[in-house]
């Protein structure tokens, strides 16, 4: 079998993606495609044209036809063979099957293309191998994406510090400069000098009595007769009243009076917050969020198994709203959906798209409420089988002589790749960190809660399994109990995906995006 090229060309003659795999010039490719429209008949039954010199084998896919160009010896088993995978991948990477998907999605064709056909002759490979092959899935790569992205949220948090820091340090320095209140003086005038306010306060005769405590609410003036005009009125063009304020109000009104910039500490509304979060960038975004609370037993078992999904909506103009989503769910048969009460079940059941029961009505738009948009489906699943754990943790505490040795092991599930796991197990109360003999990842010793945190970036096909082995002074085993684990996913439990979003008045379909993550909400081993 020698296949000349492979194409995917309109009924019209336009060649839309084209590969050569032989030594041919290009107008002799280009002339076989042109030729082969020509060729294609009309009620006939096989799907293939012999020429005097080539042979065409072809698939009409809608208006499209999936085109294989090889020589007459060639066989024409594997050439249909050849054909009906080419066929599966088109779908794979061109969501739309007409002219403007398959010119999108033109580079990722050609290079599932290469890998399934080298020099002519077909590989033995499947979809899902093509797949990966084109995706060039590498987890060096990730490992050092995840790490250098950990830099630089570790290096945004210290320059966070630093200017809190800085700012503390300015506002102190601006107090020792300044001064604070100064005491009262009782001799002579009985002047009053404070150097935040430069105000004098004279009092005539005896001048003041008293003193100022630890918390001055007052400035008051004692004599034996009647006090002073200058003692209870303020000085004019002062930012300061004399009367029951705050301390620490008068010292910060008192040097915005003298021209100095004051940063006062704020605490963000829920508003403010939710508007620092990242906007959506896409006029839909579709996002789907799995918790997992799980309980392992430390001898071995499971005690509970619940996972908890939402499939959120969230559309920024109005004109996207009147939309219908359809979706795609896995084989999971321990998934149990529900629609939220505006949703149509019965297109739901029948078909899995997500629509509202009135179809005049749009979904809600914007960010207000709630940020990650509207809850469209829910689902839940719990089980007893340890198999669908997707993390076990096992630990063995010994005591041998004045020590405790430690020995944890956890133990991947193949289904899921898991990013930021972060082990904690606690520990009696040290004057100092464990001794860590072993580790696969990093440790980190928290001395407030008194907790050894064993942190692996991420955990795939090459290091489904890890051990971490310390020592402490001698303790009872139960202790080291119960053990929390915390990590995310981009895998879930219900597989669920966004296939297409159908708009209900006409026109393309709307640019859209999908989000998936599966959150470790409460794991423990107990």
């Amino acid at each position: 079998m020698v296949v000349l090229a492979a194409s995917v060309i309109s009924k019209s003659g336009k060649a839309l993606v084209s590969r050569q795999f032989v030594d041919m010039s290009r107008i002799r490719i280009e002339g076989l495609l042109a030729a082969f429209p020509k060729l294609v008949g009309t009620g006939r039954q096989h799907t293939y044209v012999e020429t005097e010199n080539v042979r065409y084998v072809y698939q009409p896919i809608e208006s499209l036809y999936l085109l294989l160009v090889t020589n007459k010896q060639s066989n024409i088993l594997e050439d249909l063979e050849t054909l009906r995978l080419l066929s599966k991948l088109v779908p794979e990477y061109s969501p739309s099957l007409e002219e403007e998907g398959i010119c999108k999605a033109a580079f990722e064709l050609i290079f599932s293309f290469d890998e399934v056909i080298s020099l002519g002759h077909r590989e033995n490979v499947s979809v899902v191998q093509v797949k990966q092959y084109c995706e060039m899935d590498s987890h060096e790569e990730r490992l050092h994406r995840l790490v250098m992205q950990s830099k630089i949220n570790e290096t945004k948090d210290i320059m966070k510090r630093k200017a809190s820091e800085i700012d503390k340090s300015k506002i102190d320095r601006t107090r020792s400069e300044k001064g604070g209140y100064m005491s009262l003086q009782m001799t002579g005038s009985g002047r009053i000098e404070s150097s935040f306010s430069e105000m004098s306060i004279s009092s005539s005769s005896s001048g003041f009595g008293s003193g100022l405590g630890s918390e001055v609410e007052t400035f008051s003036s004692k004599s034996k007769g009647r006090p002073s005009a200058s003692a209870t009125a303020p000085p004019k063009g002062l930012g300061m009243k004399l009367g029951k304020t705050q301390r620490t109000n008068q010292f910060l009104e008192s040097l915005k009076a003298e021209g100095e910039v004051i940063l006062e500490d704020v605490q963000p509304t829920a508003g403010q917050a939710r508007a620092a979060a990242p906007p959506p960038t896409d006029p839909i975004t579709l996002t789907v969020e799995e918790k997992l609370n799980v309980t392992l037993k430390r001898d071995g078992g499971l005690s509970n198994f619940d996972v908890q999904g939402t499939l959120l909506l969230q559309i920024l103009n109005q004109e996207d709203a009147f939309i219908q989503v359809q979706i795609e769910t896995g084989e999971n048969a321990g998934v149990v959906f529900k629609t939220h009460p505006n949703i149509n079940k019965d297109l739901f059941s029948s078909e899995n798209i997500l629509g509202l029961k009135d179809p005049n009505r749009p979904f809600p738009t914007g960010q207000a409420g709630d940020a990650a948009g509207v809850g469209l489906l829910r689902w839940r699943m719990q089980s007893v089988d340890e198999s669908v754990v997707p993390l076990t943790i096992n630990c063995w505490p010994s005591i041998s002589g004045s020590e405790t040795y430690v020995s944890i092991e956890y133990e991947s599930s193949s289904m899921f790749d898991l990013q930021n796991v972060v082990i904690s197990v606690p520990l009696p109360a040290l004057r100092e960190a464990p001794t860590v003999r072993q580790i696969d990842g990093e440790w980190r010793y928290d001395s407030r809660s008194s907790t050894l945190e064993w942190s692996i970036l991420l955990i795939d096909g090459s290091n489904r399994s890890g051990s971490m082995e310390f020592v402490v002074p001698p303790a009872d085993t139960s202790v080291f109990f119960p053990i929390s684990v915390r990590f995310t996913a981009t895998k879930t439990f219900s597989d669920l995906k966004i296939v297409n979003i159908l708009p209900l008045r006409g026109g393309p379909s709307p640019k859209f995006s999908q989000r998936t993550q599966l959150i470790a909400e409460n794991y423990q081993v107990v």
